[in-house]
């Protein structure tokens, strides 16, 4: 719509001096769109043409400073028209277990492992349990530490476990985890039945007007054969068994249980070092025949007299400074394709072979 300075009522226009004629409003445009890109923008981004080419002089900016650029902040167009340029992200690639931090798989637990785990009643966990349990001087097989857990309290326990001479061994959180809850990095496994002494021993046999039989095993690791010779032992009239209190299973349930309640009648004793304990039964009289292959056929042994039958652990037998301090060593003849019997099996053959020679 034209005005003109004859119209009623209107204020006359600003007249155009370099055209001489009065302007009309909207004249300065040249049918361009309002909105959107001309057919001759380059960028195609503006309806006034390039950006330099603005009539109004500096750009103008609808942005926001949040883009630096060599230290400098760059304002960033908002517009609607600058949208057409917008690119989405690629996609990030899937993470590939690859890129996963590598952790070492836990060693598998062994059978004596298992099997503790599963005796729950014998386990004592937590710090307070176990501090009493030594202080009532209860026989513990050992007490197994988390490790990095020896700071406190937990320093005070391990010290009264050294003094009872008990054994401490330094584990991963994850086995007290499997063993049981709320262990507070401290685990005792508590024997099933209470230890006797050598001299408990001796003086059963002089109490029944015999002389001492008794059994000393040198490393035997598995309950089931710890329970079977004190089943057997028992049976064949001995006086006791002697365990040491490192490298060897003690009276653990599966020993007992294995022992078919022999425990109840036969003592058991955990002494420090086999050989002192072998010299001061020699000066009891009492005899030590070591079961070795390389000993002669126990059936030309005379085994008349105090005797103590020495077995060694199932894979190596019978160690050096053990089998040095014995005073004869036996064997059992083999004639099938094997070389050796199980640990129970030839502790039970030579125990029967003493009992014939007492009489």
């Amino acid at each position: 719509m034209a005005f003109y300075n004859d119209a009623p009522g209107r204020k006359p226009q600003k007249k155009n001096h370099s055209a001489g004629s009065w302007a009309d409003e909207g004249s300065q445009y040249t049918g361009a769109r309002r909105f959107g890109p001309r057919k001759d923008d380059e960028r195609g981004d503006r309806p006034y043409g390039k950006r330099e080419d603005r009539p109004y002089g500096e750009r103008k900016s609808y942005g926001r400073d949040d883009r630096r650029d060599n230290g400098r902040f760059e304002k960033r167009d908002f517009r609607r028209d600058d949208r057409r340029d917008f690119k989405p992200a690629e996609p990030k690639p899937a993470p590939s277990y690859r890129d996963a931090e590598y952790r070492p798989a836990q060693p598998a637990p062994t059978a004596l492992e298992v099997m503790e785990t599963m005796q729950q009643e014998n386990l004592l966990a937590g710090r307070n349990p176990i501090r009493e349990a030594l202080k009532a001087g209860r026989d513990i097989e050992k007490l197994l530490v988390a490790r990095g857990e020896l700071i406190g309290s937990a320093r005070e326990i391990v010290a009264m476990a050294k003094d009872a001479k008990i054994i401490v061994q330094e584990v991963a959180r994850e086995r007290l985890d499997a063993m049981a809850p709320n262990h507070q990095g401290l685990i005792a496994v508590a024997s099933a039945y209470s230890y006797k002494t050598v001299d408990d021993m001796l003086a059963l046999a002089k109490e029944r007007g015999e002389a001492p039989l008794l059994v000393i095993l040198d490393g035997v690791t598995d309950p089931h054969n710890l329970g079977a010779i004190i089943r057997s032992a028992e049976c064949a009239g001995a006086h006791g068994v002697i365990i040491p209190e490192r490298r060897a299973v003690g009276l653990t349930p599966s020993a007992v249980k294995a022992s078919a309640g022999a425990v109840e009648y036969l003592p058991v004793a955990k002494e420090v070092n086999l050989t002192r304990t072998i010299e001061r039964l020699k000066k009891e009289g009492v005899w030590g025949y070591g079961a070795a292959m390389k000993g002669e056929d126990f059936r030309k042994v005379d085994f008349s007299g105090p005797a103590a039958l020495v077995i060694g652990s199932e894979g190596e037998g019978i160690s050096r400074l053990v089998m040095e301090s014995c005073d004869r060593l036996v064997s059992l003849p083999i004639k099938g394709q094997l070389d050796s019997l199980n640990a129970s099996v030839a502790a039970g053959v030579l125990l029967y072979a003493m009992m014939g020679a007492r009489g």
